[in-house]
């Protein structure tokens, strides 16, 4: 098994904050762009696309700026995935700042993954 390399991508999103969080630390949030459904009992969130089954435990979050979660299948402890809220002092603008770990063959097609993703977040939020 080769190690996984961390990447972090950014994304301006047409948002606030709170309206954002919502979207990326709720089940029904999370259930509407990131996964065709998402349940959660307690920190351990189910997430399900096309009829499979990921599980992951919430690992820390912070209200109105980030939430961090630990797939249960990836037995690298040092990996996760992260969702943090990035507003820029200057401009307001608000941006999705998300780290995640890939193998590096794997990478491109993660980076896609996400992009896609996130793009089903704009349409959302019409941002």
């Amino acid at each position: 098994m080769s190690e996984k390399v961390k990447y972090e991508l950014e994304f301006v999103v047409k948002s606030s904050s709170s309206l954002l969080y919502k979207y990326i630390s709720t089940p029904g949030g999370l259930g509407e762009w990131f996964a065709d459904n998402v349940n959660s009992r307690g920190e351990i969130f189910t997430f399900m696309w096309n009829g499979d089954e990921e599980q992951a435990k919430l690992l820390t979050k912070k209200v109105n700026q980030f939430v961090r979660f630990k797939w249960l299948a990836d037995e690298d402890p040092a990996t996760y995935f992260e969702l943090k809220i990035q507003i820029d002092d200057l401009t307001k603008d608000v941006a999705l700042i998300i780290t995640d770990f890939a193998e590096e063959d794997e990478l491109e097609e993660a980076r896609l993954l996400w992009e896609s993703q996130v793009g089903d977040l704009h349409g959302l939020i019409g941002g």
